[in-house]
């Protein structure tokens, strides 16, 4: 494994340890391995749109982005969620750098096909992979904010998971979904792996609901985009990432083959 993408809510970000940041580092001096952290914001950006009488909806999970919606995205997404993700990098001794899509044209979209519905919402077209790769060269942890911009420059807000999922498309990475629980349960019991018709399953019956129900339905969308591997874990327990680069048995691995599946 050379890289791995670690996918960060914006609410579990705000719960995360010093311990977990000096595991990413950890992952980059000791196992030579190069992570790009990608992250949300979601709860930040409608507290500040609640403050600023500013009316937010979703459809289908997006959010509904108007221009004036759009900049308060920007300014929470590439200025605070990220610069909070950036200086615990830098306290763990990681040379953490924050990007947005917009920076060195990172991440070019363009509109969603129901923009009609949703506003300025893209989709990812392309990565500019080769920055990335002159930063992780220089052993910079790049700290990705969910903005991207369109040919045109015009900047358009996009589904943290999306970016993930092209990621790890772009450098054959896994991905590690971080969360506050230890993986989707069942019977009290984290399940290993599930597959796809599972999750159906077990939304359906009510085994997966909740918060974890968004977090499944990520994962197989990203896995169904092309991505090997997509584990979700707790990211609040002590050296979860590094038993998990060790192979040990750790969260939920989310496949589409059944053969894989817990029994």
């Amino acid at each position: 494994m050379c890289y791995l993408i670690i996918k960060c809510g914006g609410s579990i970000a705000e719960k995360l340890s010093d311990s977990f940041y000096q595991n990413v580092a950890v992952l980059q001096t000791d196992y030579h391995i190069k992570p790009i952290i990608v992250h949300g914001g979601g709860p930040k950006v409608s507290t500040i749109l609640d403050k600023l009488q500013m009316e937010t909806k979703f459809i289908d999970g997006l959010r509904v982005t108007n221009e004036p919606v759009l900049e308060v995205v920007e300014m929470v997404l590439s200025g605070t969620a990220n610069k909070q993700i950036v200086r615990n990098l830098l306290a763990a001794g990681a040379k953490g750098i924050g990007l947005s899509g917009a920076d060195g044209k990172l991440l070019e979209a363009k509109l969603v096909a129901n923009h009609e519905k949703v506003g300025l919402v893209g989709e990812i077209v392309s990565i500019n992979k080769s920055l990335l790769d002159l930063l992780l060269h220089d052993l910079y942890i790049p700290v990705i904010s969910p903005v991207a911009v369109d040919q045109n420059n015009r900047p358009l807000n996009i589904n943290a998971d999306e970016v993930a999922a092209a990621l790890s498309k772009a450098f054959h990475a896994p991905i590690c979904m971080i969360t506050d629980v230890p993986g989707v349960m069942k019977d009290k019991k984290v399940l290993s792996t599930i597959t796809k018709t599972q999750i159906e399953e077990y939304v359906e019956n009510g085994v997966i609901k909740g918060g974890m129900i968004p977090k499944v339905k990520a994962a197989i969308d990203c896995i169904e985009q092309g991505v090997k591997e997509f584990v979700i874990m707790n990211g609040l327990e002590e050296d979860n990432l590094i038993k998990y680069v060790k192979k040990e048995p750790i969260g939920t691995l989310v496949c589409l083959e059944e053969e894989f599946a817990d029994a």
